[in-house]
């Protein structure tokens, strides 16, 4: 049995109608659900996790590497392993609001994410995006953010397509040091 995979009896108590179905439980992801560390509002004071991080150690903060305009670190709440975020000191939500030293300060961070990541894990391709505003999924919309997800042939297996889990080989903080250490300067 997996770590986390519940047994038959513990399966049904308190899931609901018993099925055929084994049980990966993450609990760690309900903060994400309920919006814990979502900024209340729509200023840099209003408890945006993005404007608090830069204040942190690189390690407890999860990041990558630091620039002038802008910062490289891990999601917490990642699709794939090495799912980084590329953001901006500034808190600016709007990717038309960046200057021109953020803006190309954050497309240069981008290639250097690319670089560290297919030399530390061999990655294949990758997803390269922002949700603009709530309504198109961003979960922190107030604080821009650039996401760069490595992806792997055959790494939509089963488990995200059937189970509706992710499934995350490595540790956070062993993630962001693999990648601290093969970071372009």
């Amino acid at each position: 049995m997996l770590i986390g995979m519940t047994s038959e009896p513990e399966q049904q108590a308190g899931a609901g109608m018993p099925d055929a179905f084994q049980r990966l439980w993450t609990p760690h992801r309900m903060a994400y659900i309920q919006g814990e560390n979502k900024p209340t509002g729509p200023g840099a004071g209003d408890g945006c996790p993005f404007c608090a991080v830069p204040a942190e150690s690189d390690e407890d903060g999860l990041i990558i590497a630091r620039g002038r305009y802008v910062y490289v670190l891990l999601n917490l709440y990642p699709y794939n392993s090495g799912h980084l975020m590329v953001v901006p000191y500034r808190h600016v939500a709007d990717y038309t609001d960046l200057d021109a030293h953020e803006t190309e300060e954050l497309a240069e961070q981008t290639k250097r994410a690319m670089t560290a990541l297919r030399t530390a894990s061999a990655a294949q391709g990758f997803n390269i995006g922002m949700n603009q505003g709530s309504v198109a999924g961003a979960g922190i919309a107030a604080h821009l953010h650039q996401h760069v997800v490595p992806r792997w042939g055959g790494d939509v297996n089963f488990m995200p397509v059937v189970g509706h889990t992710k499934v995350l080989p490595q540790l956070l903080a062993d993630t962001r040091k693999m990648l601290a250490d093969v970071w372009p300067d």
